[in-house]
């Protein structure tokens, strides 16, 4: 007779020869389409790289990578989305730092970036431009904080929602300057923009390859860049530490995640993909025409850069004088 011991080891290795095995699901990864959900606006940053890096990666893969745009609360319904979506490597996420700054601002949310998705890969990151409707008496960055001061609480500026770089660059150019502006969120930036475009709102933060066409055709008057030197696209525009506010900086940059539990060999298969795409010499030339800066990591390097950026927000966030409205 064949003793339990024995029987056991034998189960084990029929169960493994009968088991796909995690290289093999990497090997076959990806057999069908993979969904790609944006949970920010058409035409915005996360929307315009996905799509760039969803088409290369279908060339590469020779499947379709899908991009859904699933938009509302800040980003947290379409990373919702992703979270209860199956670790198998077929829906990932287009993140930027609105999840990391939703950690310490939306309470309320149903997950922790951390422990419910996994991080693949930076994909890039640009400045930010602060723009003001051509109406408002301001033609500096001095002279509109100025403005601001001698009317607390009655100008306003939009964002594409809460926990979104642009509001958050907003609130902490509020609490460096001192100055009291009035939030208005918009669900996506077009909407915001439009908003600023149309004098709705009298000022707005904004990517800079995305609002640099209406600088140049005069739809909204630029008055400083956010990064630690002068934009290429913007140079005549002075960064805000060149305006009187030192330190400060903001930037947007995007990231891939997939839901926790996807196996490691698709997340490792993913990331490399990813860092070929953006040293490739003709992405690298098309992004630097855009104000856009390429970023390559590991996937552990990644993790690591989440995590710090993470803390990094939960401190700029206790500094102001009041919670985000």
């Amino acid at each position: 007779m064949t003793s339990p011991r024995i029987a056991l080891a034998l189960a084990a290795t029929l169960l493994a020869i009968s088991s796909p095995s995690a290289p093999a699901q990497s090997q076959d990864y990806p057999s069908r389409p993979v969904k790609v959900i944006v949970p920010f606006g058409a035409g915005g940053p996360a929307d315009v790289t996905a799509r760039q890096i969803g088409s290369i990666l279908q060339e590469s893969f020779g499947q379709a990578f899908v991009i859904e745009n699933r938009t509302g609360a800040g980003g947290v319904i379409g990373t919702q989305d992703v979270v209860k979506s199956p670790p198998d490597g077929y829906t990932l996420l287009m993140m930027s730092n609105t999840q990391t700054a939703n950690e310490s601002l939306v309470p309320q949310r149903k997950y922790e970036l951390m422990r419910d998705l996994a991080p693949i890969a930076p994909v890039n990151y640009s400045d930010l431009v602060i723009v003001v409707h051509p109406s408002v008496q301001a033609k500096t960055l001095q002279e509109f904080i100025a403005l601001a001061k001698s009317q607390p609480g009655k100008l306003n500026y939009a964002s594409s929602g809460q926990g979104t770089p642009y509001h958050m660059a907003g609130e902490l150019i509020k609490a460096m300057a001192g100055i009291d502006l009035v939030h208005v969120p918009y669900r996506n930036s077009g909407e915001a923009r439009s908003g600023v475009i149309g004098g709705q709102v009298q000022m707005m933060i904004d990517a800079v390859p995305a609002m640099a066409p209406n600088v140049a055709e005069n739809q909204v008057r630029a008055l400083a860049t956010t990064g630690k030197t002068r934009s290429t696209v913007l140079p005549n525009a002075p960064t805000v530490i060149e305006a009187g506010i030192p330190s400060y900086e903001a930037t947007i940059w995007l990231g891939l995640m997939a839901p926790t539990g996807t196996p490691k060999p698709i997340i490792d298969k993913l990331n490399a993909a990813v860092n070929d795409i953006v040293k490739r010499p003709d992405i690298i030339k098309l992004w630097m025409q855009q104000g856009v800066v390429p970023m390559s990591m590991t996937a552990a390097e990644f993790d690591k850069f989440l995590r710090g950026d993470i803390v990094k927000w939960a401190e700029v966030v206790k500094k102001f004088d009041k919670p985000p409205q």
